[in-house]
């Protein structure tokens, strides 16, 4: 027989969740986690029918767990697609949200990095093996055991819950310090977007003034990787499929160039001109065209995850030493990196932000691209407990 939920979390919270494939959200009354001593501890309390001294005189928060007061979190695509079980491993009720801001209002006996009253946020990440070859270069995100910040489960076997609520709860490891130029609501979204294009950036050495550095697709993502590859000094062109987004990268965003990759003649002129591109589009489409763009030893990183396997040529890679990677989001003290650069540098995302009951809506203007370019829920504002 499983637990119940409120035996397994009991710090109480308050959320909109998903409660089947349909997608809709609607008002969710769950819980929180504590420390697995003090889980063990109430266990044999609840047996001695001591609980109410258990919940009196220990704290829910554990050792090196930060809690903290929600105020904002961004709206990913990926939510769309776990809210209607789009890639089949969502469980319900699901409460999404791996874009979370907020100040802390609690934190355990043995933190050290954090206090009350900080500005926080945690990304895609709550766990990780810690002990792995990954985990211990501060890859994270590489980690065979990481534990995704909703829709997964625990060491013990419970389930995580995202940003969509009132509070979260997680060890500071995975806890990064928002720096006091940076406002919460458009700190946000650098957690999954903003590190999923610098981290590829940086690794893959596309970050030194000068170089010329493609994106292709102007979403959520593509933005950002203009916004960053332009602060570390590169030339940016922008590719995509839709025209009337020139005006937009060139006059909004300050790229330098724009290419409309159906357009052979276009294409053919730009052949061999790019150092690096970031593909952050997640439609089938052509490598080939993409490829023909890159310099002898140029580098294609894809970001997005096509529904279906992309064909990929080899011949172009091997009369050119190119490359084709991937890259996926970033571990926590590069993430901290990256939040610090964008402090530094001014770069932020463009937000819409919304209230909490906005979401449906919202979803349904993601599913189209209505955006420019990150919904941002106003948690601390507008998501009231229902009475």
């Amino acid at each position: 027989m499983a637990a119940q939920p409120e035996l397994e979390h009991p710090r109480k919270a308050f959320g909109w969740a998903v409660r089947d494939p349909s997608g809709v959200f609607s008002p969710f009354n769950f819980s929180r986690r504590f420390s697995n001593k003090h889980k063990m501890l109430r266990t044999k309390l609840i047996a001695t029918h001591l609980t109410n001294r258990f919940n009196l005189f220990f704290r829910e928060t554990g050792e090196k767990d930060v809690a903290f007061k929600v105020l904002y979190c961004g709206i990913c695509h990926s939510d769309l697609h776990k809210a209607k079980n789009e890639w089949g491993t969502s469980t319900y009720p699901l409460v999404p949200g791996h874009e979370v801001t907020g100040v802390v209002t609690e934190v355990g006996s043995k933190v050290e990095k954090f206090k009350v009253g900080d500005k926080v946020g945690v990304g895609c990440l709550v766990d990780s093996c810690r002990s792995c070859q990954n985990c211990s270069h501060n890859l994270e995100n590489y980690c065979p055991q990481y534990t995704l910040t909703y829709d997964d489960k625990y060491k013990d076997g419970s389930i995580t819950y995202g940003g969509y609520s009132d509070s979260m709860v997680a060890d500071e490891h995975f806890v990064v310090r928002i720096p006091d130029g940076l406002p919460l609501d458009a700190a946000a979204p650098l957690l999954c977007a903003g590190i999923t294009v610098y981290s590829p950036l940086r690794y893959f050495a596309l970050d030194k003034p000068g170089l010329h550095v493609g994106v292709v697709g102007l979403g959520g993502l593509g933005h950002m990787a203009v916004k960053f590859a332009k602060a570390f000094g590169a030339n940016v062109t922008v590719i995509s499929t839709s025209p009337y987004k020139k005006e937009e990268a060139i006059q909004h965003l300050g790229a330098d160039s724009f290419l409309i990759s159906r357009d052979q003649d276009q294409m053919q002129a730009a052949k061999g001109t790019l150092d690096g591109i970031i593909d952050t589009v997640s439609g089938v489409h052509l490598l080939l065209p993409l490829i023909g763009l890159l310099k002898s030893h140029g580098k294609l990183v894809m970001l997005g995850a096509p529904e279906k396997p992309l064909e990929l040529p080899i011949f172009p890679l091997l009369c050119g030493r190119k490359i084709v990677a991937g890259s996926l989001i970033g571990g926590i003290k590069e993430t901290q990196e990256m939040i610090d650069f964008a402090a530094k540098h001014n770069v932020k995302p463009d937000i819409e932000v919304i209230p909490i009951d906005y979401v449906n809506t919202a979803m349904e203007r993601l599913q189209k691209a209505d955006v420019k370019y990150r919904f941002v829920i106003d948690i601390g504002n507008t998501l009231k407990p229902s009475p």
